[in-house]
């Protein structure tokens, strides 16, 4: 009778939590879909093992806002930390006889810390919420029976190492752990390491030189992977002959310990969005579109970048996005030429170019638009020169966003684009190598803002950026009338079965549709705040 009680009570608990949260979050089924569509590309006799995001601290005693790893969320829609999720190929036996093919071990509840941080879901309400039958007490792991060594193949991730160990003996330091001793991973496994030995396993007697160089072009900015003993080894061997006998000599982890095959499968199914994704990643490119227009109002020389980059976020906020997709991007002048610039201090803008690079995240979705204007609403000839090149580069590269064409052409097109257009307004000489289009132009976007996929080319279903830029810092070896100006314009792209949909057509795009949104009024026309600094 106790625990029908209980039973009863949990139940009216999260009903009632959930008159209180918002109602179009991603649905059971749907996460449960994705566990099974990872299942069946698992190989016979192999488990996978997945870890909740650790809390990350701040300062002192405050933690960032917890935000949950995408591929934990993906496939179960779990948003707590201390927790993790064990998946079989096989069906698995149960000392009761019954069969599973999944273990889920939540953070319990905890009446004392629920009052200060809010309520838990623990094992009872992730089989009410989430519908994950096999839900356990994460304390619970530490007994568990299952074998990992005796699975011919165990999936995971490499572990993160910037989570704080807690008096809690099941935080997800412990779980990582007592994971490690179960599965048999060395004391000193190394992820970036065990990575960097794969690749040279792969090489031959006939390709090692090809192979040393494209290792050594990846991990030489790593300290501790260019000093690595073995890899320095097989840098200097001779001949091929030398550089097997290296490969050889590397330890090697367990056989049956795989930590390179779950990212391409999931890439493979995050990468095509279901329609259940697509309303929540359209909904946060539309939230996204409103926050640039309203802004493009808003705007005038007097304001700060700080302030531009609050009304974007307030945006995000009134339609219920519960975060940026990334850390918000409002540069202007010389600032825009930097291309991840987020401290946002220029304390005024004056008639300069502002590149504002901004994404609401709604749900777990994350859009990632950018548009460049000019804070006074107006483009001076050498802004609006350098504008229109990135935008018929854009919109060339538009022209190849299809099935089946691969993500590198859209950056091959916008660079022929901006190459032949700066010789023809003198900024650039014929032939001639430059930097001002230093980076891609295309990637997925979906739970993370650079997704996951399978490296293959576009596919119906897939949902991709297109930014192209152009970034001319001060003392530029270019006519000074030139410097300062830094411009990009990035739109969200849906795949579809015969070309694209412009997802962020909202967000006014070329020359003469942002000025005529910079003129219109703005609900902040005005809007005055105290003057603090009297004395």
């Amino acid at each position: 009778m106790k625990n029908l009680i209980l039973t009863f009570a949990l139940l009216g608990t999260f009903q009632l939590l959930a008159q209180d949260e918002p109602t179009d979050f991603l649905s059971a089924e749907f996460h449960k879909g994705r566990r099974e569509a990872l299942r069946a590309s698992m190989p016979k006799n192999s488990v996978a093992v997945f870890f909740a995001n650790p809390v990350r601290n701040r300062a002192n005693d405050v933690d960032y806002l917890y935000h949950q790893d995408p591929n934990f969320y993906y496939l179960t829609g779990y948003k707590e930390p201390n927790a993790m999720l064990v998946l079989f190929a096989d069906p698995q036996t149960g000392a009761d006889g019954k069969t599973y093919t999944e273990l889920f071990y939540a953070q319990s509840r905890d009446a004392r810390r629920e009052r200060w941080d809010g309520k838990r879901l623990g094992p009872e309400g992730v089989k009410a919420k989430l519908g994950i039958e096999q839900a356990y007490d994460h304390h619970e792991f530490k007994n568990s029976t299952v074998e990992f060594k005796k699975f011919d193949k165990v999936l995971f991730f490499d572990f993160k190492n910037d989570a704080r160990d807690t008096p809690d003996d099941a935080d997800i330091v412990d779980l990582t752990q007592q994971f490690r001793e179960k599965a048999g991973i060395p004391a000193n496994f190394n992820g970036a390491r065990e990575t960097l030995y794969s690749q040279l396993r792969g090489a031959t007697e006939e390709n090692f030189k090809q192979v040393a160089e494209t290792v050594f072009a990846r991990y030489g900015r790593n300290p501790a992977m260019r000093n690595d003993e073995h890899l320095q080894a097989f840098i200097k061997a001779k001949d091929g002959k030398e550089a097997m006998k290296v490969i050889k000599n590397m330890p090697q982890l367990p056989s049956n310990l795989d930590m390179s095959s779950l990212s391409p499968k999931l890439g493979k199914l995050r990468m095509v969005k279901s329609p259940e994704e697509m309303k929540l990643l359209r909904k946060a490119v539309e939230v996204s579109c409103v926050g640039q227009a309203e802004v493009m109002k808003a705007m005038n020389p007097a304001m700060s970048e700080m302030e531009i980059r609050g009304i974007h976020e307030y945006v995000f906020r009134r339609y219920g996005s519960e975060y940026e997709g990334y850390p918000s991007i409002v540069g202007s002048g010389h600032n825009a030429c930097v291309l991840h610039y987020v401290e946002n201090n220029r304390p005024r803008m004056g008639s300069d170019l502002v590149l504002m690079d901004l994404g609401a995240e709604y749900r777990g979705y994350t859009a990632d638009i950018t548009r460049t204007v000019p804070a006074d609403g107006t483009f001076s000839p050498e802004q609006k020169a350098i504008y229109e090149i990135v935008l018929e580069a854009q919109e060339a590269a538009f022209k190849a966003c299809k099935p089946g064409t691969p993500m590198r052409e859209t950056t091959r097109i916008c660079r022929e684009v901006v190459d032949k257009r700066l010789v023809e307004i003198g900024l650039v000489k014929a032939g001639e190598q430059h930097e001002y289009f230093p980076h891609g132009v295309s990637h997925h976007i979906g739970l993370d803002v650079h997704d996951l996929s399978d490296g293959g080319p576009m596919a119906e279903g897939v949902v991709i950026t297109v930014e192209p830029g152009v970034y001319i810092p001060p003392n530029s070896p270019c006519d000074p009338k030139w410097w300062g100006i830094g411009v990009r314009i990035e739109d969200d792209l849906l795949i579809t079965k015969d070309g694209y949909e412009l997802l962020s057509k909202y967000a006014p795009r070329t020359v003469a549709e942002i000025e005529k949104m910079m003129a219109l009024p703005s609900p902040l026309d005005g809007y005055a705040l105290p003057n603090l600094d009297k004395k």
